[in-house]
């Protein structure tokens, strides 16, 4: 499951560009996300749904509609964005014979705990911080005005 990190780094991925550029409760729409990413909208949709699912993220509905965190970047663990992006379960066991058995099965095994471990230790927070320590400036939300 978390070694095949495709769908999972573009699960934290999609987390973390909300929570870079939605701020504090600003919903990103979902055509954003996939120009800054470079994808499709369409192959990003069931990952947005998935984390919906899972409370990673909040759904906005109307004309400034769009995706927000369902919680503090603080309280949400790569471990949760993970679990959502695989939900589905896996596939049975592809290789056959004693040496998959006794060797490559339980060492995948004890290095997909190991990962995990770690994804439980992650926040987005802690990603937001790695953003910031690399240069990286969050947009700047602009005060609404009411002035005609």
């Amino acid at each position: 499951m978390l070694l095949r990190h495709d769908r999972g780094m573009l699960a934290v991925l999609i987390a973390l560009d909300i929570a870079f550029h939605g701020g504090h409760g600003a919903a990103v729409s979902a055509a954003d996300i996939a120009e800054r990413l470079g994808l499709a909208r369409r192959g990003m949709e069931p990952l947005l749904q998935a984390l919906s699912r899972a409370g990673v993220l909040e759904s906005v509905r109307g004309p400034r509609g769009g995706y927000r965190l369902g919680r503090s970047p603080r309280d949400i663990r790569l471990g949760d964005i993970f679990s959502a992006a695989h939900e589905e379960p896996d596939p049975p066991d592809e290789f056959g014979g004693d040496l998959a058995r006794a060797v490559v099965i339980p060492l995948w095994t004890e290095m997909e705990a190991a990962l995990g471990a770690r994804f439980a230790a992650l926040t987005l927070h802690e990603l937001l911080q790695r953003a910031a320590a690399a240069g990286l400036r969050r947009p700047v939300s602009e005060a609404l005005s009411f002035v005609i």
